[in-house]
């Protein structure tokens, strides 16, 4: 038998726990907190391509207000000049066609040259937005990303497409005239958190070594 002081006692597993549960509910809320202030950041640089991430398309193939918001923050990205394509990432979700269809759609009508419009329309994920994209990026000799998402997906996204090496900044697209309500924003981020939580190996993905330098 192991000797007394070694045993654990009811009280002393108790307090174990306790203290197990008030590390993971503080680790938990601080990275909330970072999500939430990392995604209300205007990050956007010179790059190569500016990738839009998919949101919900609505019966009838609209766009919902989220998807119309990505895009019209990208187009505003590629008129002032930060890079010369936007790539359109999503599948279809609930309601056909694939989201990156519906978005390119959108960005033509806003002044966007065909052209200067690529497509990854297979993704139903964050993490499926940046392997597939960078698949597609790949074929092109890109690296060089910036990537527009709601603000509270931000960080998560970047830590995917960086999982994948490419160099990654961020644009948050906002909706006008909406502001979240203050529930629905901790509910995001506090989701967002969890599954970075989940995942410590795209937590801690970092910058590519030529990022870094």
């Amino acid at each position: 038998m192991p000797p007394l002081a070694l045993r654990q006692t009811p009280g002393s597993l108790r307090r174990g726990l306790l203290l197990g549960l008030g590390a993971l509910t503080g680790g938990l809320f601080g990275l909330a907190f970072v999500v939430d202030r990392f995604g209300q950041k205007e990050r956007a640089v010179a790059a190569e391509v500016v990738v839009v991430l998919g949101a919900r398309v609505l019966p009838g193939g609209e766009p919902s207000a989220a998807l119309r918001a990505r895009v019209e923050r990208a187009v505003a990205l590629y008129h002032q000049g930060l890079a010369p394509r936007l790539l359109f990432s999503g599948g279809v979700g609930l309601h056909p066609p694939a989201e990156a269809h519906v978005m390119r759609e959108l960005a033509v009508e806003l002044g966007v040259p065909g052209h200067a419009c690529l497509l990854e329309d297979q993704s139903r994920s964050t993490e499926e937005n940046a392997r597939l994209s960078a698949r597609v990026l790949e074929t092109l000799g890109l690296r060089r990303v910036v990537v527009v998402s709601d603000p509270f997906h931000l960080l998560r996204a970047r830590q995917y497409f960086r999982l994948h090496g490419l160099e990654v900044a961020t644009s948050p697209a906002l909706v006008p005239g909406r502001t979240p309500r203050a529930t629905d924003r901790f509910y995001w981020t506090l989701r967002e958190a969890a599954a970075l939580l989940l995942h410590p190996r795209v937590l801690l993905a970092r910058a590519p070594a030529r990022a870094r330098g």
